[in-house]
């Protein structure tokens, strides 16, 4: 079976797999549904021989998948032997066609379905606290070992996307969606942290991906919008989707229903493969000349593509750059990636930090404790059409210059907290102004930050590059949640000066050393930072 113009390896081994690991998942069921009569309730229970199978089969079958799908090993050891590169161009000068649309479509669905999963564990946790006796503060290590698992796998998926193409990683992921589903019939809380470690790694994985699969498809003149639009609307619909599901099922079969959810939603991913294309920028690094070129005809509606609209070439025999991923953190790539991982740690904080404890810091601040929900509401959505004004600027203004001044707009909203906390303005207008700028600015840096990543590193470690920028996001939520627990957010003005500092320093580095994307194609940004650093 081919998509993309690229066969799975093996199709038959492929396709075996997803049964195996869907009949494990399936084979939960018996146990879950001896619920029904508890209030979907399976706390105690001892597991089942159908579910000990079933938790067999998983891995199984997942190593099987992802054995089927991984392509054309032989050619792509060759390249790394020493074999020819060869960089194609896609057909930058195109106008948007069916063939985008249809990519585009397919990678909101797949982002949406990624979003959706860290977001239901906010949904998931009153009802889990309640079944399995746990406190608050223990059912928070879920939200933490997700975070972890979204760290890891943004690093991981990034690396395999480099190794076995951009349509495996997402793929991969969207096994995992199903395989830990399962922690859905899971009748102690372990092993729900052992699987929503799992549920994270893939949804963090997938994330980067996305956007790199994105920027190496798109032409040049609609890369940038399109690549923030998908940020934006992928993540508000997963969002929508999980608050929908929540109120609609999980009334009528508990939380785990939530969680069940992941084998649906990831086969929807599997079932679309046919129209997510491997990239062709990947294909021409892998040694796979004839696949690229059939992918960009598919594209631009010619075959062979040798010629874009305006008679350039498109096809250079020229051997591209060798960028081992160690040499991100030095060479030219190191301090624009500095700036971006600083910034992503700087995000991360004011996220799952800052931001998680407002509704706590509001009330000190002189809002009224039944009025706080209220305005972090109010302001959220005030702070949605500001994604359509980052498209704006991001498309038509600067890449950098709109990511900077965000970054800008953040520090300033931070400091207002800080002006508000130390100066004792106990002002319900200054706070719900404040803490919208503070909502929309950090909004307006998360939804250019990684599609700004995808578009700065060589095809070679683009999905390592923009990986390694989402995990220093997760990276960032991981420390929120830590120093929340410590208390530091618990004084304002201090946390407020101390993540501002952050977010400033990364600003000033991408000042400095970051480049203009916009209008660019993603080879010749690769040569203004060469140019920079010569």
């Amino acid at each position: 079976m081919k998509s993309g113009e690229l066969s799975f390896h093996h199709p038959l081994a492929f396709w075996a797999g997803c049964a195996l690991l869907v009949g494990g998942v399936l084979s939960h069921l018996p146990m879950f549904l001896m619920g029904r009569h508890t209030g979907w309730q399976m706390v105690g229970m001892a597991m089942d021989g159908w579910m000990l199978t079933g938790m067999a089969l998983i891995p199984l079958g997942l190593g099987l998948a992802f054995h089927g799908l991984m392509p054309r090993l032989r050619q792509m050891r060759h390249v790394s032997a020493g074999g020819e590169h060869l960089q194609f161009h896609l057909a930058d000068s195109v106008a948007l066609n069916r063939e985008h649309w249809k990519v585009v479509a397919v990678l909101v669905v797949a982002l949406t379905v990624d979003v959706m999963k860290p977001a239901t564990t906010g949904f998931v946790i009153p009802g889990l606290t309640a079944e399995y006796g746990i406190s608050t503060r223990s059912a928070g290590w879920l939200a933490l070992v997700a975070l972890m698992g979204t760290t890891v796998g943004s690093l991981l998926w990034g690396r395999l996307a480099d190794i076995y193409g951009r349509r495996a990683a997402i793929l991969l992921s969207a096994l995992m969606f199903m395989g830990t589903a399962i922690c859905g019939a899971m009748p102690a809380f372990g092993w729900n942290l052992a699987m929503c470690f799992l549920m994270g790694a893939s949804a963090g994985g997938l994330l980067p991906i996305t956007f790199t699969l994105m920027a190496e498809i798109i032409p040049t003149a609609h890369r940038g919008w399109l690549l923030v639009a998908l940020g934006g609307i992928g993540t508000s619909a997963g969002y929508l989707a999980a608050a929908a599901a929540a109120t609609w099922l999980e009334p009528l079969f508990s939380w785990r229903a939530l969680w069940l959810l992941g084998l649906p939603t990831g086969a929807l991913i599997i079932f679309l493969n046919r129209f997510i294309p491997e990239s062709p920028r990947f294909l021409s690094a892998a040694g796979l000349p004839d696949q690229a070129r059939a992918v960009l005809a598919r594209f631009s509606g010619a075959l062979p593509v040798e010629r874009d609209a305006v008679g350039t070439a498109t096809a250079l025999n020229t051997p591209a750059a060798s960028v081992a991923p160690g040499r991100l953190l030095r060479g030219p790539h190191a301090r624009i990636g500095a700036g971006l991982a600083t910034c992503g740690i700087g995000w991360g904080l004011v996220t799952f930090g800052f931001v998680l404890w407002l509704p706590v810091n509001l009330v000190r601040l002189g809002v009224d404790a039944s009025a706080a929900s209220a305005l972090l509401a109010q302001s959220a959505l005030l702070a949605l059409p500001g994604i359509g004004v980052v498209v704006w600027f991001y498309h038509r203004w600067s890449t950098i210059k709109a990511l900077v001044a965000f970054i800008a707009l953040t520090v300033l909203a931070l400091a207002a907290f800080a002006v508000i906390d130390l100066g004792g303005l106990r002002s319900v207008a200054a706070t719900t102004l404040a803490t919208a700028a503070l909502l929309v600015s950090s909004g307006g840096v998360i939804a250019m930050l990684i599609p700004y990543a995808a578009e700065i590193y060589p095809a070679h470690v683009r999905g390592t590059g923009a990986g390694m920028i989402a995990a220093s996001s997760k990276f960032g939520g991981i420390l929120g949640a830590g120093l929340g627990v410590l208390g530091l957010f618990e004084h304002i003005a201090l946390s407020a000066l101390l993540i501002a500092l952050a977010m400033a320093a990364s600003g000033l580095m991408l000042a400095r050393h970051g480049v203009e994307t916009r209008g660019q194609r993603l080879e010749d940004i690769q040569h203004a930072l060469g140019v920079s650093a010569a």
